[in-house]
C-alpha cells in the first residue's frame, strides 16, 4: 500500500491508541498471520469538533426556550414511533421527534407506496406547527433505520450491508452510498438516518454482525467519517445539512459488539482501555465529520447499561470527545436501565441521553419525565441542556425554514427513488464487496456463452439476497413484486448470458432440463435482524444438508459447481466448500444482483470484466466454535485471515478442509425450541388446520386459511420476541414447532427436565386444549393443558412445564420427536408465547398433570 492509500484509509482518525499497530494497516490488502502486540492503555480521545460555535444561532435558541414551557421542553426529549402515535397526539404532546420503527409503516403496510410515506411525513410535520391548540412551532425530526439505503421504500436502491462494504476497503464508495442514501431517504419525507453503525463486532455469533463493517477498529474508523460525510455533507461546504442530505445517527454507543458470548443487548465485559482502542474507534472521526446524533446501546458495560452510563454518554462522549450534537435512545432501551421502565426513567435524562426512543411508551415517559422535572428529579439545567442540544441540530439543519417535507429540495422526486445512476453505484458495491475463497482449477470467470445452470434457494430471491431491514424489522415475507428497481442473482446472470448467446437456466432445487456446462448454486442465511440472528455456535444450518446436498447432486453429475454464498457473517461451511469447486462470498447484496454477474461471468470475448476485489474483514472460522478469533489477538489462527481474497491472478486452489466442526454434544444439544420470535436452528414454526390447511410461519402478521388461526408479533422481554396466538373457534387448529431433522431426547426424559413454554394467557379456552409431541402416527402424546391455563392470571407471563418423562408415558417415542411441541384447541383461545426450551423442574411456575396422574 502507498503511503498516500495509506492516508486516505486511515483518515479521521484522531488518536493512534484507537487504531491497530500501522505494520496491520499498512498491511490490509494480504492475510494477517502475525498477532498484534497489546497496546499500553490509553486515555479517551480528544476529538476537535468541527463546527464553530455560533452566537447568532445561540441567541435564537435562547430565545425560543425562554417563551417555552416545561411541556414543551420535556416534550422535545421524547420520540414516538408512527404505530403508537398520530400527528393529533403530535398537536397535543408536541414531542420533538417521531419515527418509524422496523416494522412500523403508513397504514400498517410494509409495501406502503412513496407517496403514503411522503404524506405521513406532511402530516406530522403540519401538527407540529399548528399552533392552533397552543405551544410553539417547533418542527418534528422523522427518524429511520435507512441502514442500507432507504431500506424501508418499495422500490428503493439496497445496498450492501456493512460486512459486505467492510470487504470493499473504499470508503470513497462509502460516501457516495450515503449521499444516495440520503437524497432517497429525503424524497420520502424523512430528515434522520439512524446509520452509520460503527460496531466492531468481536463474536460473529452475535446477529447483528453484518451491520458492523469489521472486526478491525481501523477498517471501521477509516469508514465512520465518509459514511457520515456522505449523509450529511462535508463541514464547511455549501450542501452540508442542506435539502439533499440527512442527519446522520452513528450507533451504538458503546461496546455492543463485544457482549459476552455474542448476545444482543448483553454485557460488555472489558477493560476501559480496550474498549476506547476497539469499540470506540468509530466515533472520533464521525464526530470529526460533525455527525449530529449519536444512538446508546442496548448493551451494558461491566454490568452498566449504556442507557444510563453517565460516565461515558456525558464524561467521555460530550466531555471528552466534544460531542456537540445530541444523543438518542434506542427502542425503549431507556427501560432496561437499573430502576426504570420504559414508562418511567429520568435516570436516562440524567445519565446524558438527551432523546429517549420511547417508541410504543412515549405517552407514559412523557408524563413521569414531566413530573420529574417539575419536582427537581430532573434539574432544569440537564433539561435545558438537552432541549438546547435538540433545538440546535434542528436550526443547522434548516428544519424552521424549510417548509413541509413535500416542499422541500427533493421531497416527493420519486424517481430518485431506485434511480439508475444510484443503483449503479449499488452495483459496484456488490462487484467490490464479493470474497472469492477458493477458485479450483480456476474455474472462474464463467463464459457467457455456456449453458449456465443457477439453482439455490438463493437464486431468485431479493428478500434473502438483501437480509434483514428491508421493507420490514427482519426482512421475511416479502415478494419480488415488493422490489420493482432491483434483480435477483439469477436475472442477473441470465441477462448477460443471453445476450452471449449462452443459456441460462433457473431451477432452485437443481432439477434441470437440459445438462448445464457450469452450475452457480446461491444459497445462505435466511434474513434476520437484531437478537433473531443471534446463534449458539457458527455451523452453518445445523441438521440441515439441503444445500450441501443439492452441490454434491450436481457434482455427481459432472457439473462443475460455483457456490455463491449469503450470509451476515463467516459461517463453518468447510463441507460446502470442499464440494464446490469455486466459493464466493457474497455477503448480503442487497438489490443488484447483477454486480455478482459482473464479477462471475467473462465478456463474450474471453477476457475479465471485473476482477474480485474483496478482502476478508472478518476472519473465517476454521471451526463452527472459532466464533470470537479476531486479527491482533493472542493465538489468531482463523481457516481464512482477516485480509485474505483471491483475485482471477491467483492460484485458487484449495486442498481439502477438515470437516469436523468442532461443536461438542454440549454446544448442539437439544435446548431452545423457539426464542426471540423464531424457531430454533434447523425447525420452523407452523399453523394447521385439521382440515389439512397449513402455513409456515415466516412473518408476522400470518394466519390460516378459514381464519381457524392468526399470529402476531407481541413484546415480551424485547421488541416482538414473542408470537401472540389467537383461535377463533371456527374448527380445530394447532401451532406447532416441526423439526427437519428427528430429535433424540430419550437421555433428557430420564432425569427431571421439562418441556417448558413461556406464555401469557390472554384470553383463557372456551373448550379443550392441548400440548402434544409428535414424530407421526402411532408415537405422539397428549397432555390437556386447558385446566393449567384456567389456573393462571390472564396478562400475566409464566413458565409452563410438561416432564418429558410424562410425554414418553403417555406414548411418545422421544428417541425420535419431529414434532417436539405443539398447543391446540377447537375453542376460541389467544395465548402469547416468548419461548419453548427444556429446563429443569424448579424451572416450572406451572406444571401440567400427566395423564393418569
Amino acid at each position: 500500500m502507498t503511503n498516500r492509500r495509506l492516508a486516505r484509509a486511515c483518515s479521521g482518525v484522531l488518536l493512534t491508541a484507537l487504531l491497530l499497530a500501522l505494520a496491520a494497516c499498512a498491511n490490509d490488502d494480504a492475510p494477517v498471520a502475525a498477532a498484534v502486540a497489546e497496546p499500553e492503555p490509553q486515555p479517551w480521545p480528544q476529538v476537535a469538533w468541527p463546527l464553530a460555535e455560533d452566537a447568532a444561532l445561540e441567541k435564537r435558541i435562547t430565545d425560543l426556550m425562554a417563551g417555552m414551557t416545561v411541556e414543551e421542553k420535556v416534550g422535545q426529549l421524547v420520540q414516538g414511533d408512527i404505530a403508537s402515535i398520530t400527528p393529533d397526539d403530535l398537536r397535543k404532546y408536541r414531542l420533538g421527534s417521531i419515527l418509524a420503527g422496523g416494522n412500523s409503516d403508513p397504514g400498517g403496510r410494509y409495501d406502503a407506496a412513496p407517496a403514503q410515506w411522503l404524506a405521513l411525513a406532511d402530516a406530522f410535520y403540519e401538527a407540529s406547527m399548528d399552533t392552533s391548540q397552543g405551544g410553539k412551532a417547533i418542527p418534528v425530526l422523522f427518524g429511520i433505520d435507512a441502514v442500507h439505503g432507504q431500506s424501508n421504500i418499495i422500490g428503493a436502491t439496497l445496498f450492501p450491508h456493512n460486512i459486505g462494504l467492510g470487504a470493499t476497503r473504499n470508503p470513497d464508495l462509502l460516501r457516495r452510498i450515503g449521499e444516495v442514501t440520503a437524497l432517497e431517504t429525503r424524497a420520502t419525507g424523512m430528515e434522520w438516518a439512524f446509520a452509520p453503525t460503527v460496531a466492531v463486532p468481536q463474536d460473529d455469533r452475535w446477529g447483528r454482525t453484518y451491520e458492523g463493517y469489521s472486526e478491525s477498529p481501523e477498517v471501521v474508523a477509516s469508514y465512520a467519517g465518509a459514511m457520515v460525510e456522505g449523509l450529511q455533507g462535508k463541514v464547511g461546504s455549501p450542501g452540508f445539512l442542506d435539502g439533499r442530505h440527512v442527519i446522520a445517527s452513528v450507533k451504538h454507543f458503546l461496546g455492543d459488539g463485544g457482549t459476552t458470548d455474542g448476545k444482543d443487548q448483553g454485557d460488555t465485559r472489558i477493560s476501559e482501555a480496550e474498549l476506547v482502542r476497539i469499540h470506540a474507534a468509530g466515533y472520533p472521526p464521525a464526530i470529526a465529520a460533525g455527525a449530529q446524533t449519536v444512538m446508546a446501546s442496548f448493551n451494558s458495560v461491566n454490568g452498566e447499561k449504556m442507557h444510563g452510563h453517565k460516565p461515558y454518554l456525558t464524561d467521555a462522549l460530550k466531555g471528552r470527545m466534544h460531542f456537540g450534537g445530541f444523543v438518542v435512545g434506542d427502542w425503549n432501551g431507556h427501560g432496561q436501565v437499573k430502576g426504570c421502565t420504559t414508562t418511567d426513567c429520568p435516570a436516562t435524562i440524567n445519565a446524558g441521553l438527551d432523546m429517549a426512543m420511547a417508541s410504543d411508551s412515549w405517552k407514559g415517559f412523557y408524563e413521569t419525565t414531566l413530573a420529574a422535572a417539575k419536582d427537581g428529579t430532573l434539574s432544569a439545567q440537564r433539561l435545558d441542556d438537552a432541549v438546547r442540544r435538540i433545538l440546535r441540530v434542528k436550526m443547522r439543519l434548516g428544519l424552521f425554514e424549510a417548509g413541509k417535507p413535500s416542499s422541500r429540495a427533493v421531497g416527493g422526486q420519486f424517481a430518485l427513488i431506485g434511480a439508475p445512476a444510484h443503483r449503479e453505484v449499488a452495483r459496484q458495491a456488490v462487484r467490490e464487496s464479493l470474497v472469492l475463497l477458493k477458485n479450483q482449477g480456476g474455474v472462474l470467470p464463467l463464459s457467457p456463452t455456456q449453458r449456465i445452470l443457477v439453482a439455490g434457494d438463493g437464486a431468485n430471491d431479493v428478500g434473502k439476497q438483501s437480509g434483514g431491514w428491508t421493507l420490514n424489522w427482519q426482512g421475511t415475507g416479502t415478494t419480488r413484486k415488493d422490489f420493482p428497481n432491483a434483480d435477483t442473482i439469477y436475472e442477473g446472470i441470465a441477462q448477460q448470458v443471453n445476450a452471449a448467446g449462452g443459456h441460462a437456466e433457473l431451477a432452485v432445487d437443481g432439477k434441470y432440463v437440459t445438462k448445464p456446462d457450469v452450475a452457480v448454486v446461491v444459497f445462505g442465511e435466511n434474513p434476520y435482524a437484531e437478537f433473531q440472528g443471534d446463534l449458539p455456535t457458527l455451523a452453518y444450518k445445523p441438521g440441515d444438508d439441503t444445500d450441501l446436498a443439492l452441490i454434491k447432486r450436481l457434482k455427481a453429475d459432472g457439473i462443475a459447481v460455483v457456490a455463491v454464498f449469503l450470509s451476515g457473517r463467516p459461517l463453518w461451511v468447510n463441507r460446502e466448500i470442499n464440494a464446490a469447486d469455486a466459493f464466493v462470498a457474497a455477503w448480503l447484496p442487497g438489490s443488484e444482483g447483477a454486480g455478482i454477474a459482473d464479477v462471475l461471468l467473462r465478456r463474450a470475448d474471453g477476457s475479465v470484466q471485473h476482477d474480485v476485489k474483496g478482502k476478508l474483514s472478518f476472519s473465517w472460522p476454521r471451526t463452527a466454535t472459532q466464533y470470537a478469533n479476531n486479527v491482533g489477538q493472542k493465538g489468531y489462527a482463523p481457516l481464512f485471515a482477516f485480509g485474505f481474497g483471491l483475485t482471477y491472478k491467483d492460484n485458487g486452489d484449495l486442498a481439502a478442509l477438515p470437516e469436523v466442526s468442532g461443536v461438542t454434544g454440549n454446544e448442539g444439544a437439544a435446548g431452545v425450541f423457539f426464542a426471540r420470535g423464531d424457531a430454533g436452528a434447523g425447525m420452523a414454526l407452523r399453523l394447521e388446520g385439521s382440515t389439512g390447511q397449513g402455513v409456515t410461519v415466516t412473518k408476522v402478521p400470518e394466519s390460516l386459511d378459514g381464519g381457524l388461526l392468526a399470529v402476531t408479533g407481541v413484546d415480551h422481554l424485547a421488541q416482538e420476541d414473542g408470537r401472540r396466538l389467537a383461535w377463533t373457534g371456527k374448527g380445530e387448529a394447532i401451532v406447532a414447532l416441526q423439526s427437519h431433522t428427528p430429535l433424540d431426547l430419550q437421555r433428557e426424559s430420564n432425569g427431571d427436565l421439562m418441556l417448558l413454554t413461556t406464555l401469557r394467557v390472554d384470553a383463557a379456552p372456551r373448550g379443550e386444549a392441548w400440548l402434544s409431541v409428535g414424530c407421526g402416527t402411532g408415537c405422539s402424546a397428549r397432555v390437556a393443558l386447558g385446566p393449567t391455563l384456567a389456573t393462571l392470571p390472564v396478562g400475566q407471563w409464566t413458565r409452563v412445564g410438561v416432564p418429558l418423562k410424562c410425554l414418553a408415558a403417555a406414548g411418545a417415542d422421544v428417541g425420535k420427536l419431529d414434532r417436539p411441541w405443539s398447543i391446540g384447541t377447537s375453542g376460541v383461545m389467544t395465548l402469547s408465547v416468548s419461548r419453548v426450551a427444556l429446563g429443569a423442574l424448579n424451572e416450572a411456575e406451572a406444571t401440567v398433570a400427566c395423564p393418569g396422574a
